[in-house]
Order: C-alpha cells, then structure tokens, then sequence
C-alpha cells in the first residue's frame, strides 16, 4: 500500500510537531493510531470474508462436479451390455419345485 520510510516519517513527525504543538502531539498520535487501527481491523475482516467466500464456491464447484462424475458413473453402469444369465431371473432349485408340485390342484 504506503510504503513510507524512516526519513519520511521523520518529516511527517516534524511538522506534527510544529502545527500541533508538543502538547496536543500525543493526543493526536494516540487519536490517528486508534483509526489506523480501525482501519487495519476493517481490512483484515473484509479480506477474511473474501476468503471465506472463496472457500466456499470453490467448495460447491468441487461438489458440482463430483455429483456430476457420479451420475456419469451411473449411467454408465445403467448402460452397460448384460451378460446373457443376467437377462433372466433366477431360478428356484429343482428340489423345491418338486416340493410344490404335490400341491398343485
């Protein structure tokens, strides 16, 4: 942002010092800390906030496309060719259909 040096604060300091006087100095250092601090406090939460923000639709991209993957997955396997013994359903055991026989009418 500002890149100020020591030679510049050394100016800025001096004519502090000679526009506000030794006695309203400290008062004024303390008064334009206090709204650099504000100000610092402000920033680091709006960035923060874009960083969650960031996190966050990364996040739903990711999960978008993992759904997606998966119902590709899915129709892939629902498309698949199937092997002829899965095309019927299975069967009962010979032994049991001869068990019901005897209670057929």
């Amino acid at each position: 942002m500002f890149e100020v040096g020591f030679s510049e604060m050394l100016v800025i300091a001096v004519v502090a010092l000679i526009v506000l006087g030794p006695e309203k100095l400290p008062k004024a250092a303390r008064f334009a800390g206090l709204w650099m601090r504000r100000a610092r406090a402000q920033w680091y939460s709006v960035k923060a906030e874009l960083e969650r923000e960031i996190a966050a639709e990364q996040l739903k991209s990711e999960f978008k496309s993992g759904i997606a993957e998966l119902r590709q997955g899915l129709d892939n396997v629902g498309a698949a060719p199937r092997s002829p013994s899965d095309a019927h359903e299975p069967q009962a055991p010979a032994e049991m259909v001869a068990k019901d026989d005897h209670f057929a009418p």
